[in-house]
């Protein structure tokens, strides 16, 4: 299957700009080689999903360009389509492009790979009415999630880190009160993350046995931890070991309910959900993802 048409929906403001000199590369090298490609720049993420679903119905396949946010919010405009989305990852995070097969370093190599590539029918998260095709936080890292959004850190991978650190020295854990598939139970921790993608957080493998197409989240919680016990948690999750380690648990699910005794940022793709409780439930292969 050769791709003939894309329509690209560019974040303007991801990586401090770069995204839409990024996309007008790759567009550039996907009309040498014979594309077609509309290049659209959205205004936020409900146009964002407007955009895309404007192209979906017009049968290309369509771009995600900037970071995981505009990834969900695109991906809210195919959902229930047989249009095909591509992810161009140009963002702080880019969490979802590290579990898509697609060689992204040399940019006539990544356009051949969507044209070519095939594509797999994948799941998302529904937290409320917002897709989400990452992770869903709400705790410590979306504290730092917060805080990395409002501070002035560097607009890399390793700001979100650095939010962390800060945002430690002050946090007190949360009880939670979690209903999963219909089950309620009272976590007192530090973090709850539901996860459809093995990262977040840019780079960190939060939850490193997530499967895109298995029909399943993974939830995974932080218990109730003192900040010298948090650090290894937080160094390990650089490589997924974290879940191996004392007051860590995994599981795999189909739905949550989140609640906290106090109030506390909710996230999803790096993006801030109204305040909670939220319910996250699963959409098993809702979208045709390029690489994937």
């Amino acid at each position: 299957m050769i791709r003939e048409s894309f329509t690209a929906v560019v974040n303007p403001a991801a990586g401090s700009g770069a995204a839409a000199k990024t996309m007008i590369d790759l567009a550039k090298v996907l009309r040498e080689t014979g594309a077609r490609v509309q290049v659209t720049y959205s205004r936020g993420l409900s146009h964002a999903t407007e955009l895309a679903a404007a192209a979906a119905s017009s049968g290309d396949a369509v771009l995600a360009v900037g970071g995981d946010g505009i990834v969900g919010a695109v991906a809210a405009g195919v959902l229930g389509t047989e249009a095909e989305l591509g992810v161009i990852p140009a963002g702080r995070g880019n969490d979802l492009a590290r579990a898509i097969s697609l060689p992204r370093d040399d940019v006539s190599e990544f356009a051949a790979a969507l044209r070519e590539s095939a594509s797999r029918p994948v799941d998302v998260a529904l937290a409320g009415d917002r897709v989400v095709i990452g992770s869903v936080c709400t705790g410590l890292d979306a504290a730092a999630n917060d805080a990395a959004n409002r501070w002035r850190l560097p607009r890399k991978p390793i700001a979100y880190q650095i939010a962390a650190a800060g945002v430690l020295a002050r946090w007190k854990p949360l009880t939670y009160t979690l209903t999963v598939d219909g089950i309620t139970e009272e976590l007192r921790g530090n973090t709850v993350v539901v996860a459809n993608c093995p990262w977040y957080g840019g780079a960190l493998k939060v939850a490193p046995a997530a499967i895109l197409h298995d029909g399943l989240l993974d939830l995974v919680t932080i218990g109730d931890l003192n900040r010298r016990r948090l650090v290894p948690v937080l160094n390990g999750m650089k490589h997924g070991t974290h879940v191996t380690m004392p007051g860590i648990t995994s599981r795999q699910i189909r739905e949550v309910r989140i609640e906290t005794d106090r109030p506390t940022p909710f996230y999803a793709d790096g993006e801030r959900l109204p305040a909670g409780p939220v319910t996250v439930r699963v959409q098993p292969g809702a979208l045709h993802l390029i690489g994937a």
